[in-house]
C-alpha cells in the first residue's frame, strides 16, 4: 500500500469534460457540497447555504483574503513577434517578478506592453520560469508599482482548463468577496462560494480568522516524476497575523477553507515562521499535524491539491470521494462544487 502512496498515477482518475465548470453557481451559496465524515466513512450531500449547520461548534474557520491581480499581460517584442507574459510572484522587493513567458525569450529582450510600459527579460531557468522587470518612462517600477499597473494592462488569469479568456463577469466571479491583499495569479477557489449572506451567518455561529497566501501559477503544475517524493514543491509567499497564529497556537479546533489555507496553517505549524516562503508538500506521507477540519473543491487529477485531500483521507477514501462526486454529476474545478472533510 505504501508503494501505491508513492506512484503519481495512483492519484489520476477520469473525469467526463461535461463536468468542469465554465462559471460559477449563483447564487453562490446554491453550489453542491459533498460531505465526508471520518468517524464513519460516510458521504452526504448539501449545499453551501447549509455549511453553518454542518461545522462542529466552537470551531475557528480561517480563510486566505489574498486577491488576485491582473497577471495576464500582452506586448510585441522590440524585435517582433507577439508575446505574452504572465506574472508569478515579486522576486525580492525591488519590482521583478517570476513569470512565465510564451514564445521564445532571451536575457535581454524588450517587451512592449500597454500604456507605455515594457518588460525587461533579466533571467531565464530550465523549469521554464523567467524573471522580468517592468519599466516606465526609463524607470524600474516597483512592486506595488507593477501590481496598479496590472489593474490597467492586464487581465485576470483564469485556469488553463477553462480554455477561454476572462470576461468583464470573471473579474468579481473569480475573486473572494474578502479578498484584500493583492498578489495571487489564481484564486484560493473554495472562497469564491462564500456570498455576503453566507459569511454573516458563519461569523455570527464562529469565531473567523485570515491568512494571506498568494497563490502562484505553481499550483496549476502537475506532479510529472513517477514518484510523487520526488516532486520539488512551488514557493509562494504568505503572512500570518498574531490573532490567527494565537488560533493555530491553541488547541481551537479549526476549518481551513480551500488548500492555500490548509498549507499555511501546517507550514506554520511546523515552523513557527509568522511569514515567508511556504513550499510544504502535504499528502498521505506527510499528513496535516493540526488543521482538524477541510473545506475545499474539487482537484486536478495527479496534481498536490488532490494529494493534499489524501493527506487528510487516505488514498482509497479520497478516490471513493470522487468517484462519487463523479457519479452524481458534481462541477469540477476553480468554479465547480465542493466538499468539507469531517
Amino acid at each position: 500500500m505504501k508503494q501505491a502512496l508513492t506512484q503519481t498515477n495512483s492519484y489520476d482518475y477520469h473525469l467526463p469534460d461535461e463536468l468542469i465548470a465554465k462559471a460559477p453557481t449563483m447564487p453562490k451559496e446554491e453550489a453542491r457540497l459533498l460531505v465526508y465524515r471520518r468517524e464513519n466513512g460516510s458521504i452526504e450531500h448539501f449545499k453551501f447555504k447549509d455549511l453553518p449547520d454542518l461545522i462542529p461548534q466552537n470551531t475557528a474557520i480561517i480563510f486566505n483574503d489574498t486577491k488576485v491581480i491582473k497577471a495576464r499581460l500582452f506586448g510585441t517584442k522590440q524585435s517582433g513577434g507577439a508575446r505574452e507574459i504572465m506574472l508569478n510572484q515579486p522576486v525580492g522587493k525591488n519590482g521583478t517578478f517570476s513569470c512565465y513567458i510564451k514564445g521564445r525569450v532571451k536575457s535581454g529582450d524588450i517587451i512592449n506592453l500597454k500604456n507605455g510600459i515594457n518588460a525587461e527579460v533579466l533571467e531565464l531557468f530550465d523549469d521554464g520560469l523567467r524573471v522580468v522587470r517592468l519599466i516606465k518612462n526609463s524607470k524600474y517600477l516597483s512592486t506595488n508599482e507593477v501590481l496598479k499597473a496590472t489593474d490597467k494592462i492586464g487581465i485576470i488569469p483564469l485556469p488553463p482548463y477553462l480554455k477561454r479568456d476572462a470576461d468583464t463577469d470573471d473579474e468579481s466571479w473569480y475573486q473572494s468577496i474578502f479578498a484584500k491583499n493583492k498578489g495571487a495569479v489564481a484564486a484560493p477557489t473554495a472562497s469564491l462560494h462564500f456570498s455576503n449572506d453566507l459569511m454573516k451567518k458563519i461569523s455570527d455561529k464562529f469565531k473567523t480568522a485570515y491568512i494571506t497566501l498568494h497563490v502562484g501559477a505553481g499550483t496549476f503544475k502537475g506532479v510529472e516524476c513517477e514518484d510523487i517524493r520526488e516532486h520539488t514543491m512551488h514557493h509562494e509567499s504568505y503572512f500570518i497575523p498574531e490573532s490567527t497564529a494565537n488560533i493555530i497556537k491553541s488547541d481551537t479546533p479549526i476549518l481551513g477553507v480551500g488548500t492555500t489555507v490548509t498549507r499555511t496553517i501546517e507550514y506554520y505549524a511546523r515552523n513557527g515562521l509568522k511569514s515567508g516562503e511556504c513550499d510544504l508538500f502535504l499528502n498521505p506521507l506527510n499528513p496535516p499535524i493540526r488543521q482538524n477540519f477541510l473545506l475545499t473543491n474539487f482537484h486536478l487529477p495527479k496534481s498536490t491539491l488532490i494529494m493534499l485531500v489524501a493527506g487528510f483521507v487516505g488514498l482509497e477514501q479520497t478516490k471513493k470521494i470522487y468517484a462519487t462526486a463523479i457519479e452524481n454529476g458534481y462541477r469540477f474545478y476553480s468554479y465547480g462544487d465542493g466538499m468539507i472533510v469531517l
